[in-house]
Parts: C-alpha cells; sequence; structure tokens
C-alpha cells in the first residue's frame, strides 16, 4: 500500500508541476491546446479507437446488467457514439472561444499614493475528479482543467475503464504535441486508489465528487480536503394551475424523455388542483413515450389505471422511463414537498402566472430553478460554458454547473515602495482606498 500510495503522490506533484506550467502561459496558448484536442477527437482513427474501446466496455457493462449487478441506467450513461464525440468537440471549441479565466482583476484599489492593491484569478492546483460511469466527462474535465491551468488526477468508474484510458491517452498525446507536459492529466485505475486520493490534504487542492449520493457522502466524510459535491438528481417539474396545455406537455417529455439516466431529468411531476387539465395531458403524452408513471392516491383516482406509488417512490433517481407524480395542495405545498425530497439540483415551474412563478424561483434552494423550461437546461454546455466538472449541489466557491471560472480561485498582489503598515492608523496617516 505503501509504494502505490508514494506512486499515487508522486502522479499528482507531476500534476502540480505540469498543471503550473499551464497555468503560466498565455491564454491563447490554453485555447490552442483545446481546439487540438477538439480536431485529435475528429479524426477517425483516433475517435475509432475510443468507440472500439467503448463498444468493449458495454458489452461487459450488458453482461453486467443480465446477470443483476449493474443498473440500467449505469449501462445507459456508458454510451459514446459519433454524436456524443461531436458534442465533446463543439463543447472544447466553445470553451476555447470564452476569456481566460487567469488573471482577471475583480478588485484595483490605490491603498495610498504607490500602494496598489489588486485581486486576481489564478489556477486552484490540483483537481481531484472522482467520478461513476459517464466517460464523456473525461474530455470535458480535461478541457476546464487546462482552461484553468490546473493539474488534474482523474478516477473513473471501472465500467467505462477501456474508454476512459483511451480518452486519456488521445488527450495527454495532444498536451504533448502541444509542448506541454502530459503528466498535468493523472488516470488511476484501482478502487481503491480513491480513499488514497483522499489523504492527499497536501498535494490535492479540491476534490470534486460525481455519483450517486452514497459515493459522494463517503468522499465528503472521508477527506480532510475540500469537495465539489456533483450528487444525484431528484428534480421536479410543477404544473401550476395557470400552466399551458401545451407547454407542460412540451416541458414533461423533454424533461423525462430525452435521456432518462441524465442527473437533469425529472423524478417527480407535481400538480395543484388546478393543473388537472395539464396533468392529464402530460399523464396521456408520457405514457405514448413508455414511462412507468408511480401515482398518489389523489392522482390515482383520475387515473385508475395506473400503479400506485410508494413512499419510497419520491425522492428517488429512477435514472430510466420511471417518473413518480404527487398532487400537492397548492404552490407553498409544491415548495414543501420539493424541500423534502429534491436534492437541490434543479427545480422547475410550468405557470403563466408571474407572481407565482416569481414565487417559486426565489423560494426553491436549488442550484438550478427554471421556469417554463426543461430541467435538461441544466448542462455547462447549454449554458455556454462550454463544459462542466459537475453540477454542483455545494454552496460554497461555486453552484450549479461548473465551468472554468469555478476552477479558480483568488489571490491578492499589492505593490508599494517601501511603505509599512506601522506608518497607518489612528493618528497617522489615512487610508486612501479608492478603486481606480
Amino acid at each position: 500500500m505503501s509504494s502505490r500510495r508514494d506512486t499515487i503522490r508522486a502522479a499528482a506533484r507531476a500534476a502540480r508541476r505540469a498543471g503550473s506550467a499551464l497555468g503560466r502561459v498565455s491564454g491563447p496558448e490554453r485555447r490552442a491546446v483545446l481546439l487540438a484536442m477538439a480536431d485529435a477527437l475528429e479524426r477517425p482513427d483516433l475517435r475509432g479507437k475510443v468507440l472500439r474501446a467503448n463498444a468493449a466496455d458495454r458489452a461487459d457493462a450488458d453482461a453486467a446488467r443480465d446477470r443483476g449487478e449493474l443498473a440500467q441506467a449505469l449501462v445507459d450513461r456508458l454510451l459514446l457514439d459519433d454524436k456524443k464525440l461531436q458534442g465533446l468537440c463543439d463543447g472544447l471549441r466553445q470553451l476555447a472561444g470564452q476569456p481566460d479565466p487567469i488573471g482577471r482583476v475583480s478588485i484595483d484599489r490605490e491603498l495610498d499614493d504607490g500602494l496598489v492593491l489588486r485581486r486576481v484569478t489564478c489556477p486552484l492546483g490540483v483537481l481531484a475528479v472522482v467520478f461513476e460511469a459517464r466517460p464523456d466527462a473525461v474530455p470535458q474535465i480535461v478541457g476546464l482543467a487546462v482552461r484553468s491551468g490546473n493539474g488534474l488526477v482523474l478516477k473513473g468508474g471501472r465500467e467505462a475503464a477501456r474508454t476512459n484510458a483511451a480518452l486519456v491517452e488521445l488527450l495527454r498525446s495532444v498536451l504533448a504535441d502541444q509542448g506541454f507536459d502530459p503528466a498535468a492529466i493523472a488516470l488511476l485505475e484501482d478502487r481503491a486508489d480513491v480513499d488514497i486520493v483522499l489523504d492527499l490534504e497536501r498535494d490535492i487542492d479540491l476534490v470534486i465528487a460525481r455519483g450517486s449520493s452514497a459515493f459522494v457522502h463517503h468522499v465528503q466524510t472521508r477527506s480532510r480536503i475540500p469537495v465539489l459535491a456533483h450528487a444525484e438528481g431528484v428534480c421536479h417539474l410543477f404544473l401550476h394551475e395557470s400552466a399551458d396545455v401545451a407547454k407542460a406537455v412540451r416541458i414533461a417529455l423533454d424533461a423525462k424523455t430525452s435521456y432518462p439516466a441524465a442527473c437533469n431529468a425529472i423524478e417527480t411531476l407535481l400538480w395543484e388542483e388546478g393543473a388537472a387539465p395539464a396533468l392529464d395531458a402530460c399523464l396521456t403524452a408520457l405514457a405514448e413515450q413508455g414511462v412507468e408513471l408511480r401515482v398518489c392516491p389523489d392522482t390515482l383516482a383520475r387515473h385508475p389505471s395506473l400503479k400506485l406509488a410508494t413512499e419510497n417512490d419520491f425522492g428517488r433517481e429512477f435514472g430510466s422511463l420511471v417518473l413518480a407524480v404527487s398532487h400537492v395542495p397548492d404552490l407553498a405545498g409544491a415548495l414543501r414537498h420539493i424541500e423534502t425530497y429534491g436534492s437541490r439540483h434543479t427545480e422547475a415551474i410550468v405557470a403563466e402566472d408571474e407572481d407565482a412563478a416569481a414565487e417559486f424561483l426565489a423560494r426553491v434552494d436549488a442550484a438550478c430553478v427554471f421556469h417554463n423550461a426543461s430541467t435538461r437546461f441544466a448542462d455547462g454546455y447549454r449554458f455556454g460554458l462550454g463544459a462542466e466538472v459537475g453540477i454542483s449541489t455545494s454552496k460554497l466557491h461555486a453552484r450549479g454547473p461548473v465551468g472554468a471560472e469555478g476552477l479558480v480561485t483568488t489571490r491578492w498582489l499589492l505593490h508599494g515602495d517601501g511603505q509599512i503598515a506601522a506608518d497607518y492608523g489612528p493618528g497617522k496617516r489615512r487610508f486612501k482606498h479608492r478603486d481606480r
């Protein structure tokens, strides 16, 4: 164990040195790396290697699912195809086109003549990103680390081991071709490596945990390193009595059926009495798309052919074509339900009543809160961030889709001309504190 620990520590320290070099070069140089990564992912020979690795991973996952060892939702999240890879290329180019997140001056203050203070953004240092399934996360995370000048230690799920390795090999080769040390990206393979990483508080600056609530909780309780949590998404769609029926149907279908395994898909549909027409239309459309509906007694009274939900169906991330449905007495009841069962990821209301929508947006405690729009918009690419390391359900440092600006911190730079603090204070020289 000690030799493995030493190996991982050495990889983290190498990632720090290599990432620091990325952080010191100009924004256009880091931009060029991202564009080269997008180009490489479009090359037929390199893309073919990634897709073959993914096919092998999916074949093993299908067998594990058939043995009852892997949930279908995890199998679905493994898929990489040309469409997804092209989306990743577009995201890298979008990220490359954004302003440089490093070196931004947020405060420029003259404390006194010849004494100037600036607060400037800078890289965090080394990110450790631990995630389950979703190999498409690898290019996104790597791209964000490069753009923000951070070193990176990655640990993906064993179900995507071949795909992750193929992607990291490709992206590291691009770094080398662009004149940078590929050690900026380290990939860990063994499950036991996670706990070793979580002990490296002097070598890792931020842990980003993506996965189930149990997995994220393990990471948070196991490490003294700050943790940015991307926990499960238990998202709700609330049909207000003023909901437009056609909008409600379009939004509900997209939010549930466009990609049920996504963390921003809805898991519960809420409705109040005046929204019954919107409810009926939504349930009919959802059932036609193969969604299994598990409903509360009040909903069952309107739709007796449906399945009665259990208490365990609320607050649950199905990750599949299953949706819980519950009647609530009013907007306040919807807010109480979301507070009880939600994961503080993304919540949405369908309403033509602007006052009700404003109250919902003001009172829901979640990273993303939407009015008359699908929860599936909760995504770094769709937000124009280029990519995301995750959707943070934490409240400190960054919340919601975390892009490059969420992976930098700040430092204070003071330029003087021999001044000393003892010269200032009551009865002495006064500060100007003039923002420039």
